[in-house]
């Protein structure tokens, strides 16, 4: 059997982690199984569509690197386009095809009008909470002659279309993750198909858009479980073979409750914003929930097409750490292009008062090699501008009182006076100056190990702790390091 799976979001906004792993599980699992992935967007309930957001999640899985083949696209000018044979793959284009759908389901008796007010609604549900009863749907409408179900209609009277379950009916289907699940039609609700708006519901939308879409397996969030037997009911009641189901576990916070928003960072657009790169996020939200063969933490997007399987999806919830995330987006920060990471740095270092957008271009080869010195230290790029203050002045800020105390120490003038003499005289100060300049400096003045190296840092960034040194002059150059040296000779000792 040829896989194919979906990712069907509903454009309500920025993309939830959460999204982006159920997105990347379903592109994993295809390409693994050499199968077909596709993008339809469920775009069904009216009231909770936001501006922009079909474009904002587009963006956000190809950033990601995350790419479908069939569905909801945007073209080279960003504007949203539809590929496939299947479309339409925005719902709400598909109208026409749920009213032959919804047509068959009350032909057939499966589905019936209902005419019950909010008010009457509430009132049941009120009155089935008291009797310590599961509020559900009483079937007040369900044996309507058909002659009162016209007339109502003639009338005006605004309805849902609801789907008629079979009574004291076991349901049955097997998931990926859990296993065998079954549950009784008498523990079930008449769920609504039809909203009053004409609209279908996601549970009828859903079953109906992925038979006819030649979906072979659903893999989705754990809290569509409840809400299947309702969805594999209605492939019984349309005689069609139904969906493999997969429902993944929450993506939980440290307190080990459900991640969202009032915890922080949630949206991929979060993690973006802060320069976390694509290839750590989705690394790192690729191990939330599902756990490789071996103990391998470091998976580039093609191992992760090798590697995954649901077989090895845990059944309970992933907690979302975000020194694990820092600890894998570092690695690749590490590894990552300088000048790649300079054009993600630049607006960071423009918004923080460090350089001008003209000097975003005049200064890029001195931005650039900041970078490179400063990438080791760097969990996600925006750190950087906690960093850059030392490569910007020609001026010295003590970082700590210890500092100040080691310029006191009685070698310290010598020191000073060394590397004044050597800086002033060198025809460039690259890195394999200052390592050839240190080794003088040890053999002429005696003057080595930590007085050496933590006294010179101190003269020239105010910090007894930073990235290399030899590196860090050669980005500073010649003239701002003599500069500090002076300032701090006539300034501070």
């Amino acid at each position: 059997m040829s896989v194919k799976v979906r990712f069907a979001p509903s454009p309500t906004g920025f993309v939830h982690i959460g999204s982006l792993r159920t997105a990347l599980y379903n592109y994993l699992f295809a390409k693994r199984m050499g199968g077909e992935y596709l993008l339809r967007v469920e775009d069904t309930d009216q009231t909770r569509l936001v501006e922009g957001a079909i474009e904002n999640m587009l963006q956000a899985m190809k950033w990601a690197g995350v790419n479908h083949t069939e569905g909801v696209m945007l073209d080279e000018n960003g504007n949203i386009v539809q590929k496939g044979e299947n479309g339409p793959y925005i719902q709400s284009e598909r109208l026409d095809i749920y009213k032959k759908y919804i047509q068959e389901l009350l032909d057939s008796g499966k589905a019936y009008y209902c005419f019950c007010t909010k008010e009457r609604l509430d009132e049941v549900r009120e009155k089935q909470k008291e009797a310590g009863e599961t509020p559900r749907y009483d079937g007040h409408c369900r044996d309507l002659t058909e002659e009162e179900v016209q007339a109502k209609i003639a009338a005006g009277e605004p309805y849902v279309i609801r789907l008629r379950l079979p009574e004291n009916h076991v349901i049955k289907f097997n998931d990926l993750v859990r296993g065998e699940t079954e549950f009784n039609t008498n523990d079930l609700d008449d769920q609504v198909l039809i909203k009053t708006d004409g609209f279908p519901t996601y549970h009828f939308a859903v079953v109906v858009d992925d038979h006819l879409m030649e979906i072979t397996h659903v893999i989705r969030g754990e809290e569509w479980v409840s809400s299947t037997p309702k969805h594999v009911y209605l492939y019984e009641a349309f005689g069609w073979e139904p969906v493999t189901f997969v429902h993944l576990p929450n993506i939980l916070n440290k307190e080990k409750k459900k991640l969202s928003k009032r915890h922080g960072d949630v949206a991929v657009e979060d993690f973006k914003k802060k320069g976390y790169l694509p290839e750590g996020l989705v690394n790192y939200v690729a191990l939330v929930g599902w756990s490789p063969e071996d103990n391998q933490e470091i998976f580039s997007m093609e191992e992760l097409e090798n590697a995954f399987s649901i077989d090895r999806v845990s059944k309970s919830g992933g907690v979302f750490d975000t020194e694990k995330l820092n600890w894998v987006n570092q690695h690749y920060i590490k590894d990552a292009d300088d000048s790649y990471l300079t054009d993600l740095a630049i607006p960071f270092l423009v918004e923080s008062g460090f350089i001008t957008e003209e000097e975003a271009e005049t200064k890029y080869e001195f931005i650039k090699g900041m970078v490179s010195v400063l990438k080791e230290k760097l969990q996600y790029v925006k750190e950087i501008t906690e960093h850059a203050n030392i490569f910007f002045g020609d001026t010295v800020e003590l970082e700590t009182e210890e500092c100040r105390e080691f310029l006191n120490l009685e070698h310290i003038p010598t020191l000073i006076d060394a590397l004044e003499a050597k800086v002033e005289a060198a025809e460039v100060v690259d890195e394999a100056f200052v390592k050839a300049m240190f080794k003088e400096i040890q053999k002429e003045h005696g003057i080595k190990g930590k007085n050496l190296f933590m006294g010179s840092r101190i003269i020239l960034t105010g910090q007894m702790h930073g990235p290399d040194l030899p590196k860090t002059m050669e980005v500073l150059g010649k003239e701002t390091c003599l500069n500090r040296i002076k300032y701090v000779k006539n300034n501070v000792l």
